[in-house]
């Protein structure tokens, strides 16, 4: 089977998942890889460096996909992508099964198996392809980052001759992957770091990290399965609201990260909560991309009101794009070596393997997925 690499269509995506490295672990197991030309150009990889392991190089995108079996790619194809594509392709992608309702349809169509990266189920024989913690880490990482950038104060204490300068504080809400790495980073930079989480379980977590956790009692809470937090009933939100919206007025910088699988995300800071905070605060919301936590945020935008800086970018892991290719292409490939047949040269779709289970969205023109079945059947 050939397996074909695509250029994104996306403009604000400068990752790839494909690095000359993992083309190289892909070849070596007997899979014929395959790139559009200029492909990694974004992450300063030419086209020679992926030809010297035996990556085949296209200048037609089309060609690519007829000549190719199995397709990856990091974002959503568009309709008339698919209709390139063969008749059984296999795909694999981000894919947001929960809301790209035509694009689902057009796989069904063309009877491709599509699996969703995002949907690889948090077990432990699935960590090395967890595409969702490798890029979120880095999403609080660079959400720390771009907050010391623009806030116009500086993040440690200094003790200077003119006088002592005090440290900035952070509170970051939502303590799940990115929390943690917003936490770790702004405790590096030397801030005062504060945050919180409805899933009393990560206290410890956040405490090891050398922040304070800040306890709200909001009834019962939790988290599900897969280590996610439980969506909030309204009055759970209102009080959560209420109580944060101190920490909120007394922080320079405030990280949000809090979101729902396959749902739009809370709002937790409302424009009220804004309009009190110190001018020359910055808010970087994560969860811009899914409606964000921030009322009055604008995904791609970096937003003023009222001397507070409202950032709300769609792609936070783009911003350190040679790191985050290598993680997810590193993911990706896991992916596609773990169920490699080397003998027939082909990629098994086993249903009864969980990670395949969790994973798979359409196969031979049905949606075998349970939980996008589930959604489907209640909207109608």
């Amino acid at each position: 089977m050939n397996l074909g690499f695509p250029t994104e269509k996306n403009i604000f995506e400068k990752r790839v998942a494909l690095t000359p490295k993992s083309a190289k672990e892909l070849i070596a197991i007997g899979i014929s890889v395959f790139i559009e030309a200029g492909y990694g150009l974004t992450c300063h990889f030419s086209d020679e460096d992926y030809s010297m392991f035996g990556v085949v190089v296209l200048r037609d995108k089309n060609e690519l996909y007829k000549l190719c079996q199995i397709i990856a790619r990091i974002g959503i194809p568009s309709l008339e992508e698919i209709s390139a594509m063969n008749e059984a392709t296999i795909h694999i992608s981000y894919l947001d099964p929960f809301n790209q309702t035509q694009v689902i349809n057009k796989f069904l169509e063309r009877n491709i198996s599509a699996f969703s990266l995002e949907m690889i189920p948090r077990v432990s024989k699935a960590q090395k392809m967890d595409v969702l913690s490798s890029q979120t880490s880095l999403a609080g990482y660079t959400a720390v980052i771009m907050a010391a950038d623009r806030s116009p104060l500086v993040f440690p204490m200094m003790i200077t001759p003119a006088g002592t300068i005090s440290a900035s504080k952070v509170f970051v809400i939502g303590v799940g992957v990115a929390g943690l790495q917003a936490i770790a980073t702004a405790k590096r930079l030397g801030a005062i770091v504060e945050a919180f989480d409805t899933r009393p379980v990560v206290e410890e977590q956040v405490k090891s990290l050398g922040a304070k956790f800040v306890k709200m009692d909001l009834g019962d809470t939790g988290q599900t399965a897969g280590g996610y937090a439980k969506q909030l009933t309204k009055e759970q939100v209102q009080k959560q609201r209420d109580l944060m919206a101190k920490h909120c007025i007394n922080a320079d910088i405030v990280i949000t990260t809090a979101q729902l699988f396959g749902k739009k995300a809370p709002i937790i800071v409302t424009k009220e909560v804004v309009s009190k905070m110190k001018p020359g605060s910055v808010i970087v919301d994560l969860a811009a991309s899914t409606g964000g936590n921030v009322e009055g945020v604008i995904l791609n935008k970096e937003t003023n009101i009222g001397g507070v800086l409202l950032i709300g970018h769609e792609n936070y892991p783009a911003n350190v794009h040679v790191h985050a290719s290598q993680m997810l292409a590193s993911n990706i490939a896991s992916f596609i070596e773990d169920f490699w047949d080397k003998e027939n040269c082909k990629l098994v779709i086993d249903q009864d393997n969980e990670i395949i289970k969790g994973s798979l969205i359409s196969h031979n023109g049905e949606i075998v997925n349970s939980i996008i079945k589930e959604v489907r059947f209640k909207n109608g």
